[in-house]
């Protein structure tokens, strides 16, 4: 049997997650999406979306649902997008900024050393007036 991380309680897991990342703010995300300096990665599942709106299309965010992203975003993998790389910069949006740390990190042990999360999620990125569809 092997011996897997052990910790004491989802906190525990996502302040750890946490420390690999240097988190973003929603308007540093969105100038890096702006610019062509990132990629955003909604991983909310598509009755979330519909329920919470989205990222306005023109800033071109992909939708990759949680149970997938390794898989798109691995290199190495067959199932992988074509924007997927080891120097791709990731930014990945849940709905409040909590899933998204835990997904943002399992990029990072992947190799996907540039990825990271948004601060505050979609909710956030909604309140500070940033681009949304509904």
């Amino acid at each position: 049997m092997f011996s897997a991380p052990h910790y004491d309680g989802i906190d525990h897991q996502l302040a750890d997650a946490r420390s690999r990342l240097r988190r973003v703010s929603v308007r540093a995300a969105y100038q890096e999406v702006l610019h062509h300096r990132a990629v955003l990665v909604d991983i909310r599942p598509a009755a979330q979306r519909a329920a919470e709106g989205e990222v306005a299309a023109h800033l071109v965010p992909l939708v990759v649902e949680r149970n997938v992203l390794e898989w798109r975003f691995d290199p190495r993998h067959d199932a992988r997008l074509p924007v997927a790389g080891f120097d791709t910069r990731v930014l990945v949006l849940c709905q409040e900024g909590y899933t998204s740390s835990l997904a943002a990190d399992a990029l990072v042990r992947l190799g996907v050393r540039r990825a990271s999360d948004v601060v505050g999620g979609f909710r956030a990125w909604r309140e500070a007036g940033l681009p949304v569809a509904r």
